[in-house]
């Protein structure tokens, strides 16, 4: 067993096919499957099993990864720790996203690192924030953009910008409530068909914590775990939407709605920055979080809102 084989192990069992971590790999399938054959066959057991679709992972497959994966981020810290001296950007990061962020971040962080990170490695990973916060918990991710992420020893939370929650519609469908820029109060929601992300994600348990406290039960006409989904929704008239301006923004549909912030309470969604607290950050995480910080404040600034506040 050596680490070439554990990291290629890895990918195969992540991306669940032979081809496709070749690809990433930039090595040839069959000396892939050779090295994969080689640890099955040193620790005596099967590892991956193929089927139609590519290849799932024997209940030993799924033991030896969650040490595999414990040991690469081991060696990949001791690189990163001697990198960290130089106090140059270089190395790999991986950069976790929610899904809303994905499309907006993407692309300027690629260039930002094909044109000043030239010694560095960019790995992005989309996921609700519960997820993305165990992610860097775990060590599977280095840096992240949370919403309201719940404090944990584990976590260097860092706020960059608060913003209201606004209730999202259409203009015909805010004209028959008179809703208009100076908000609509929580209490109007009541009997309003609500369009809203799963349970666990972290604008759905701000709006239920709100709920809670006053005592009054929202409508949930549909639950729809996709931002792009919910905004078609509301489009095409099925009911609100409750999200963040810059959800709205980056979706590219903002002329398609009209927004009203909620008040009576205000409801806030604070936006951060997060990485483990367990480790010392690199000078490629200390840049990237730079970078990260200052996309998130200049879309904050492009949206014009008067609800959008820096920290």
């Amino acid at each position: 067993m050596n680490l070439k084989q554990l990291e290629y192990f890895v990918r195969v069992a992540e991306l669940g096919s032979f081809s496709k971590a070749a690809m990433v790999l930039n090595i040839a399938q069959p000396a892939l499957s050779r090295h994969v054959r080689l640890l099955e066959t040193d620790l005596r057991t099967t590892l991956l099993i193929r089927n139609g679709r590519g290849v799932m992972m024997t209940e030993a497959g799924k033991r030896l990864y969650d040490h595999a994966v414990g040991i690469l981020q081991l060696m990949s810290s001791v690189r990163e720790d001697i990198e960290a001296n130089r106090d140059v950007p270089s190395g790999r990061i991986v950069v976790g996203l929610p899904p809303s962020f994905g499309r907006w971040c993407t692309l300027p962080l690629v260039e930002e690192f094909r044109e000043n990170l030239p010694q560095a490695q960019l790995s992005i990973v989309e996921g609700l924030s519960a997820h993305l916060a165990e992610w860097i918990a775990s060590g599977r991710a280095d840096l992240a953009i949370l919403l309201n992420p719940d404090p944990n020893p584990a976590l260097d939370i860092q706020p960059v910008i608060d913003e209201s929650i606004c209730l999202v519609g259409t203009r015909d469908n805010m004209k028959a409530i008179g809703a208009g820029a100076s908000g609509v109060a929580f209490a109007e929601l009541a009997h309003l068909p609500l369009i809203v992300p799963g349970r666990t994600h972290a604008i759905r348990k701000l709006i239920e914590t709100q709920s809670a406290l006053l005592g009054m039960p929202l409508e949930v006409a549909w639950e729809i775990s996709s931002i792009a989904s919910i905004l078609n929704l509301v489009q095409a008239g099925y009911g609100y939407a409750l999200l963040p301006r810059s959800a709205v923004a980056v979706s590219g549909l903002s002329s398609h709605f009209v927004l009203a912030p909620i008040v009576a309470p205000t409801l806030i969604s604070r936006l951060c920055l997060v990485c483990s607290s367990h480790k010392q950050p690199t000078p490629l995480i200390r840049h990237v979080q730079r970078v990260l910080r200052q996309l998130i404040i200049s879309g904050a600034e492009a949206m014009e809102s008067p609800h959008n506040k820096t920290l």
